[in-house]
């Protein structure tokens, strides 16, 4: 099956440019405070999915390994150099349709700011779903099209998508925004189950984050977090899911598995070798290499 487009960020200087050095505390603190009421006490494994340069990996306590994954390269090297090496961390260059995992070996994952970028939504969730024991927990970040700013310029004829419609809308290249009931509805289709939704950024208004506190603006979107259940009308929602049905048990001491042939991966760096297909995958300064098509 042909891989679809992938969004790339190598030599993306994201965190700085987009996080960093530009007005978005309030962003990051409320995404902080969804994460946190939706993440469970800890785990064994957490699979940290379109993780970047690191920013909310720290966020991840309790867990004895947290596996970043992205497809950018120079975006884990920059996770590297903010978190360190060691084994409470491994960092994969790889793609979201062929993660290189067997099955099962996850009891916890997150995609935050990541579903977005995906051409494919559906199978990339099917991804996730596999690398997940049974139970385990999966929080996922979506943008949210059915937005009260996409309304209301829907209603002044402002834009010519309409929020209430069930298909995403790509808003720019490999740039979706989705309905909330699609999301959900793949979700079901992918064996999960959702538990909570929290509505984010309610107040992502250049007004309002100039004018008023930042602490102020926290508070207010902590509270209207707590609807999210009831409804879904900010630009974005996390949604808590349980992975349903049954999945194979990970071997015990297995991680990783061929992405192009699914075959177990014995973990010999500096180069790891399927004895199934034959290809082989590098492993450079603790990054491990995936990519299919690099």
């Amino acid at each position: 099956m042909e891989t679809p487009p992938i969004c790339n960020y190598e030599g993306s200087d994201y965190q700085q440019s987009f996080w960093d050095q530009s007005d978005r505390a309030y962003e990051d603190a409320v995404e902080a405070v969804a994460l946190r009421r939706l993440l469970p006490a800890g785990g064994k494994r957490l699979l940290e999915l379109g993780a970047g340069a690191g920013r909310n990996t720290p966020r991840y306590t309790g867990f004895e390994q947290v596996v970043l994954v992205d497809y950018s390269r120079t975006q884990l090297q920059q996770a590297r150099s903010r978190l360190g090496a060691g084994p409470q961390y491994r960092y994969v260059v790889a793609d979201i349709y062929h993660l290189p995992f067997v099955p099962g070996v996850f009891d916890a994952a997150t995609m935050i700011r990541t579903l977005h970028h995906m051409a494919e939504p559906r199978r990339a969730l099917d991804q996730v779903r596999a690398a997940l024991q049974a139970k385990a927990v999966f929080i996922l970040e979506f943008a949210n099209k059915r937005n009260l700013k996409s309304i209301l310029r829907f209603v002044l004829h402002q834009q010519t998508w309409n929020p209430f419609s069930p298909e995403p809308v790509e808003f720019a290249a490999l740039n979706f925004d989705f309905h909330p009931a699609t999301v959900r509805t793949w979700l079901r289709l992918a064996r999960f189950t959702v538990q909570r939704q929290l509505t984010v950024s309610h107040f992502r208004i250049p007004f309002l984050k100039r004018t008023l506190p930042l602490r102020w603006l926290v508070a207010m979107d902590s509270f209207a977090q707590t609807t999210g259940n009831l409804w879904q009308l900010s630009p974005s929602v996390f949604v808590r899911c349980q992975a349903a049905g049954e999945t194979a048990a990970a071997p015990e001491g297995w991680l990783f598995a061929c992405p192009a042939c699914a075959a177990p991966l014995d973990d010999t760096p500096p180069r790891l070798v399927c004895q199934q297909c034959g290809r082989s995958y590098p492993v450079e300064d603790d990054i491990y290499d995936f990519r299919l098509e690099a």
